[in-house]
C-alpha cells in the first residue's frame, strides 16, 4: 500500500494530504518523506491522543502538523476546511476509528474537501470479513458502500490494487467529477429503497 501511495502523490501532486488516525506518525514521516522527494506538499494528521509533544514518539518534520481532536468535531473540521481551502490540490486518508458510524461520518465530511482527480482513501476495508476479523461487525467496507451509494463522484480505483493484496480493498476512492442531475435523481431513488435505514441499524447496532 505504502507503495502505491508513493505512486499516488506522484501522479496527483497534493498540495495538501489529510491523515485522520496518526497514533505513533509512522504513515505521516512516510508521507512527508514522498513530498521531500517531490519537493511539494505538506501534510495534517488528526489523533484524539496528544502524544506530538514526545520527539520520541512522533516525529518532528517541517512538513508535518500534528492536531489534536476528534476528526469528527467541529473544531477540527473547521481548521481543516479552512487549511483546503488554501490548498491546491487535496488528498484524504481515514484511518482513525473503525467502525462504519465513524467511518461514515468521516467520508460525508471529508469528501467535499477532496479535489476533483485525487482521492479519498479508506484504510482497512478488509475487517468484518472483507476477509479477514469477520467478528469486527460492521466497519470501514460497510461505510464505503453506503457512502458511493449516496456520492456518484467517487469510484474506487481498482487499479490501485494491481499487487492483488491490500489492506484497503474498494478503499481507493478516486474523485471524478461533480454531482450531475442524473446521479441526485440516482441518489433520491437509493434513498428511498432505504439505505439510511441501512445505516441506522447499523448506528443502533453498535450502542
Amino acid at each position: 500500500d505504502f507503495w502505491v501511495y508513493q505512486e499516488i502523490l506522484h501522479e496527483v501532486r497534493p498540495e495538501l494530504i489529510i491523515e485522520t488516525g496518526t497514533r505513533f506518525g509512522g504513515t505521516a514521516r512516510f508521507l512527508a518523506s514522498v513530498c521531500d522527494l517531490l519537493d511539494h506538499g505538506r501534510v495534517i494528521t488528526i489523533d484524539i491522543e496528544d502524544l506530538a509533544s514526545s520527539d520520541t514518539v512522533r516525529p518532528p518534520h517541517p512538513r508535518i502538523t500534528y492536531l489534536t481532536g476528534s476528526s469528527t468535531s467541529s473544531e477540527i473540521i473547521d481548521q481543516i476546511r479552512k487549511e483546503a481551502g488554501s490548498s491546491d490540490g487535496v488528498l484524504v486518508i481515514l484511518d482513525s476509528d473503525h467502525s462504519m458510524t465513524h467511518v461514515t461520518d468521516e467520508l460525508r465530511l471529508y469528501a467535499p474537501i477532496v479535489t476533483t482527480g485525487s482521492y479519498l482513501i479508506v484504510e482497512d476495508t478488509q475487517v468484518n470479513g472483507h476477509p479477514i476479523i469477520p467478528e469486527h461487525g460492521p466497519g470501514p467496507m460497510e461505510a464505503v458502500e453506503v457512502f458511493l451509494r449516496e456520492s456518484p463522484e467517487f469510484v474506487p480505483d481498482v487499479a490501485r490494487e494491481k499487487f492483488l493484496v491490500t489492506f484497503n480493498p474498494s478503499g481507493f476512492l478516486k474523485r471524478v467529477g461533480a454531482e450531475s442531475a442524473e446521479s441526485r435523481a440516482l441518489l433520491a431513488e437509493q434513498r428511498a429503497r432505504g439505505d439510511r435505514d441501512e445505516l441506522q441499524a447499523a448506528r443502533e447496532q453498535m450502542a
